[in-house]
């Protein structure tokens, strides 16, 4: 008889679209591969790990879900202490716990999908002797070593349906708008919906902001009698002042602002130096939720469908990438060395400037 392949799925951190996708890609195609496999669900990301709560899968499961949006198996953040440790809330180390999960289920490898915290994660875990492949899946595209992750596509869509839809009502009220989209460290989602949407004004964290310069090409329009403004801001902007300040007190200058986010400082700014009426707009988690886009379906498919070639072929402690329009596979410990920031001279920015978009420098 042949041997039996045990392989759990996870989907930890914050959810986006084409998680679903990625799950029954993995599912099916191990089913298609492998005649004797038991595939585990794990119940809100580690958490499921962590307690031993855990669905058998079969796989009636893994159809009908290509399109749903979020994840069927739920998810949660754990508290990770860069390079050395995931912990509870005293501080206690949580690995101990997933190993004996590992371990009871009999469990061959682990399939962690999750943006840029998780594939660190997951490295530890691959270092504390568990076999893993990771799924790289961020609205925000800022993983190490892969073109693109699942889920960004449909986020760029949704972001730019959004400022579309601003558009209008910025003309009519000869407004400025700020439309505040996620991106805390890295400026792709931003930059690429600013592009899509005709955005005027785009902040990405990359290029510290001077609000004076903004104003000006504000202005300038005005004169041209173009009487609105459309600013995409990403919501890990940050200006030339306040870049120079390290990260405590950054700290300190948040939590003494009365600005709940850095788009209602920006707009608040903007309203005092132009005289121009100005309004804000956070879509927020609308920008995660939703059904994935038909990218980010193949996307997410053939991702899954090379992390289960890499668990056939037994290749542990790897990334399933794109790169160069090929799908791929990386060491995890290259996948979670870094984080992937918009270079300052990437071609797109480069793009934006030309068509005379203002990058806010």
């Amino acid at each position: 008889m042949k041997r039996m392949t045990r392989v759990a799925l996870i989907t930890s951190g914050g959810d986006c679209q084409g998680l679903n996708a990625a799950i029954r890609g993995v599912g099916k195609a191990l089913f298609e591969k492998l005649e004797n496999i038991e595939i585990f669900g794990m119940y809100d990301g580690y958490r499921g790990l962590i307690e031993n709560d855990y669905k058998f899968m079969t796989s009636k499961d893994f159809s009908g879900i290509l399109t749903e949006g979020g994840t069927i198996l739920g998810t949660s953040r754990q508290h990770y202490i860069p390079g050395k440790d995931i912990v509870d809330d005293e501080g206690n180390s949580l690995i101990p716990a997933m190993k004996d999960t590992y371990n009871r289920l009999n469990l061959d490898c682990l399939v962690i999908m999750g943006g840029n915290g998780t594939q660190k994660s997951a490295k530890l875990l691959y270092d504390a002797g568990m076999n893993v492949v990771t799924l790289p899946k961020t609205i925000d595209n800022d993983i190490y070593g892969t073109d693109t992750t699942f889920g960004f596509q449909s986020a760029v869509d949704i972001a730019t349906n959004v400022i579309d839809y601003i558009h209008s009502t910025a003309s009519s009220h000869s407004r400025i708008f700020v439309v505040e989209l996620m991106g805390r460290d890295a400026g792709w989602l931003t930059l690429n919906a600013g592009i899509a949407s005709g955005a005027d004004v785009i902040l990405i964290p990359e290029i510290p902001y001077d609000l004076n310069k903004v104003a000006e090409v504000i202005e300038a329009r005005k004169k041209k009698g173009r009487s609105f403004s459309i600013v995409a801001c990403a919501e890990g902007a940050v200006s030339k002042d306040d870049v120079v300040l390290d990260e405590e007190a950054r700290r300190r200058l948040k939590e003494a602002s009365n600005y709940s986010a850095v788009s209602y400082k920006i707009a608040a700014e903007l309203e005092a130096i132009t005289g121009q009426e100005t309004r804000v707009t956070v879509p927020g988690h609308y920008q995660r939720g939703g059904p994935p886009c038909p990218y980010d379906r193949v996307l997410a498919t053939q991702f899954g469908t090379a992390a289960a070639e890499l668990i056939v072929n037994r290749e542990y402690g790897r990334m399933v990438a794109i790169q160069g329009g090929e799908i791929c596979s990386i060491p995890l410990e290259e996948a979670a060395s870094r984080t992937k920031f918009l270079p300052v001279d990437h071609p797109m920015i480069q793009v934006a400037r030309d068509i005379g978009i203002c990058m806010g420098d």
